[in-house]
Order: structure tokens, then sequence, then C-alpha cells
């Protein structure tokens, strides 16, 4: 009798996941951070000044995300870049993987590197056409 309610008991618990590898964490937050700057190059609206027409036809980058990013990084306002961060956390399911989650919470200045590294380099005031594309994306 003892041994009855063990065994269904045991059945009623859902399998226990593996752990991922280093390697198998590593690559899930590579793809997923390539899609996150993808979905700030979007939430910025920098397919406006993108030079492919592609991305202007499309009105979505179609590009190189990283480097448009990182282009633009220092035109776009902080409080629009957290609006941003906030809207795509607010979309993610509740179910995502801790790579892909930890990806998503990060801030666009986290996704390149090379802009910390560059941050106090180029000119101190945006072009007018940056400017515009920030002011649209509120």
């Amino acid at each position: 009798m003892r041994g009855a309610p063990r065994a269904a008991s045991a059945a009623a618990k859902p399998a226990r996941r593996r752990k991922l590898s280093p390697e198998d964490y590593a690559a899930r937050f590579e793809a997923e951070k390539a899609l996150q700057q993808r979905r700030y190059c979007n939430a910025f609206k920098l397919w406006q000044l993108c030079a492919l027409r592609a991305c202007r036809r499309r009105a979505a980058c179609g590009g190189d995300a990283k480097a448009c990013l990182a282009r633009a990084l220092d035109a776009v306002p902080h409080a629009v870049q957290w609006q941003a961060r906030h809207d795509i956390l607010e979309a993610t399911p509740l179910n995502l993987g801790a790579p892909e989650r930890a990806a998503r919470q990060s801030m666009p200045r986290d996704l390149v590197p090379s802009a910390t590294a560059q941050r106090g380099r180029g000119t101190a005031r945006s072009s007018r056409s940056e400017r515009r594309v920030v002011e649209g994306a509120r």
C-alpha cells in the first residue's frame, strides 16, 4: 500500500531538464543577442537613415544591425532606450529560456561592445537627420 502513492506521485512530477552546457548557453545567447540588436534598430527606426534601399523599402532593419546600432547609439536618448527595453520585456513570454531572457534584459549599449569603448569619440552634436529619427521613435 505504501508503495502505490509513492509511484503515483513520482509519475506526477515533471521530468527534470538537463542543465545547459556553457557552449550551448553561449550559442543561444549570441543568437538571441543578434535578434535583440535588430529589435532595437527597428524600435529606434534606424532603417529611415540606412543606406540600404531594402531596409527603407521594408521599413525594418535588414542589414548589419550591430553596426547600425553602434553608429546611432549616442544619438538615441537614454530615456528612449529604456522605454524600448521596457516594451521588449513586456512582450517577452514567461517561458523563455535563461540565455534568451538574459539577452533580452540587456540595454542597447550592452549589446554593442565597441560603443562603450568609443563613448568619448565622435562629434559632440548629432546630425539633423539622426535627431529626426530619434524624435520619430518617441
